[in-house]
């Protein structure tokens, strides 16, 4: 297939589109490489697809809706993959425009490009910063989320609004992932595995927010893109229309899905400091601070819908996954 992937120099952008190429899809990849963070790492991760073949790279935004209706001019997509956006909880607290830009303005283009394309699926990340203030866990795609405690977590739930619209109207399937706490080789340097890692191996104290009493459903990066392979292919179909088509917000008379990808076992996050300390051969110093406002305490996704629909549940062990990690960091930064 002829595949499009937003966001191919992030993290997921990138190990997606990669284990696109190596399955022999065409995979044409749009980013902005902007600098949110080290843009050196994103210009590795595009050289690295590069070399795969079978790739083609767009230098551009979003936002620029003419650029990105040139590409569609030009291409057939069997499918669209959304992956773009600007990340980050706490960003979003001093630069709140950059998420208007580039998580709403963007999508409404995307989406258009799709509508008038009649694309087969339209795949796009959303994130289990939706859930906002809800106590109940695990985390349900069929709970009412309306209450966002961060603007990031506001502009990725007008995002699956925006598309069950477009699935309504235009007939257009959609399918939203909620990802967890992504992790993994060539991962985020603003995440907190990479922040932990690199200060404990250079003897620097780590800071820890809520005084470490934070429990995180960590996510290894294959398992994130394994779910994510199989959805492209999952056409969401109407679901029966019935009086109560519309009170489970996880079920829609239109082609519309939203599907948790997480490993469904939350784990404390000084637990998961223990795995870096372990892996390092060395102990961290801590400098504990109180809960930075627009987190949450804990994650946990329920992934029985996910797992119903594509045969797979996300299962790599944090040990292991910690493990890769920190090998990579230390070779890919050589320390």
């Amino acid at each position: 297939m002829k595949i499009l992937v937003t966001g191919c120099a992030g993290f997921i952008g990138m190990n997606t589109a990669a284990r696109l190429l190596k399955a022999g899809h065409a995979v044409v990849g749009i980013d902005n490489v902007n600098d949110y963070y080290d843009v050196a790492l994103k210009e590795n991760r595009l050289k690295y697809l590069g070399g795969l073949g079978g790739f083609e790279f767009h230098r551009f935004d979003l936002a620029d809706f003419a650029a990105l209706k040139d590409v569609f001019a030009h291409h057939r997509f069997d499918r669209v993959l959304h992956l773009a956006a600007q990340a980050g909880v706490r960003y979003s607290l001093v630069n709140p425009h950059a998420y208007v830009s580039a998580n709403l303005a963007a999508f409404i283009n995307i989406l258009e490009c799709c509508r008038a394309q009649q694309t087969v699926h339209f795949v796009y990340a959303s994130s289990s910063s939706v859930y906002g203030a809800n106590a109940k866990q695990p985390f349900s795609t069929h709970d009412a989320i309306d209450h966002p405690v961060s603007l990031y977590a506001a502009t990725k739930r007008a995002n699956e609004l925006m598309a069950h619209s477009y699935s309504h109207l235009f007939n257009l399937p959609t399918t939203g992932l909620r990802f967890f706490t992504v992790y993994g080789p060539w991962g985020r340097p603003d995440m907190s595995m990479a922040l932990f890692t690199d200060a404990i191996v250079a003897g620097r104290p780590i800071n820890v927010f809520n005084h470490g009493k934070m429990r995180r459903d960590f996510t290894y990066i294959d398992d994130i893109v394994e779910g994510v392979v199989r959805v492209l292919d999952h056409v969401p179909q109407p679901a029966p229309v019935d009086a109560h088509s519309y009170e489970d917000p996880a079920r829609s008379a239109a082609p519309f899905r939203v599907f948790n990808i997480g490993n469904n076992s939350p784990v404390p996050l000084m637990d998961m400091i223990g795995l870096i300390e372990a892996a390092v051969g060395k102990k961290a110093e801590f400098n504990f601070l109180p809960m930075q406002p627009g987190d949450v305490a804990e994650t946990s996704a329920d992934t029985d819908d996910l797992e119903a629909a594509v045969g797979f549940k996300p299962a790599t062990p944090l040990a292991e996954g910690v493990k890769r990690y920190v090998e990579w960091h230390r070779s890919y930064h050589q320390v």
